[in-house]
């Protein structure tokens, strides 16, 4: 998925907003305001990339969380703070039928791999200087 291009805050932002958050039968498996386990009920098929928030030119994103509130990474009241983990190893996706976004961010555990899915929501962005 080396093609995808980078995706800045306002276009991410523009993502959100060009949604009516209601979503079709093809995602409705994914109910994910914070971070959560990909569904195996999701036909991934049903998905497309649209871009990413990982900068090339960074091999080896910061691993520092943005959470001014004290929220906790996974909560669904975390800010998506696109310079910051796990938003800075991620990919932008959309549902195929009715554009409803999504971040992607495949985790790597001591002896699992996890794929999580958020939805994409406007109010949750936020627009701070890089770490």
């Amino acid at each position: 998925m080396a093609d995808l291009p980078l995706l800045d805050t306002d276009q991410l932002k523009a993502l959100a907003a060009a949604h009516d958050g209601q979503p079709c039968p093809a995602c409705a498996a994914v109910r994910a305001p914070g971070w959560e386990a990909m569904p195996s009920s999701l036909d991934r098929e049903r998905l497309r990339p649209v871009g990413t928030l990982r900068r090339p030119e960074v091999d080896d994103p910061t691993l520092e969380e943005y959470h001014p509130a004290g929220t906790r990474a996974w909560a669904p009241d975390a800010p998506i703070a696109p310079g910051f983990f796990p938003y800075n190893r991620c990919e932008v996706w959309q549902c195929v039928q009715c554009a409803r976004p999504f971040l992607r961010y495949t985790e790597y555990g001591g002896y699992y791999v996890e794929e999580r899915v958020r939805e994409l929501r406007a109010a949750a962005i936020v627009q701070v200087p890089l770490p």
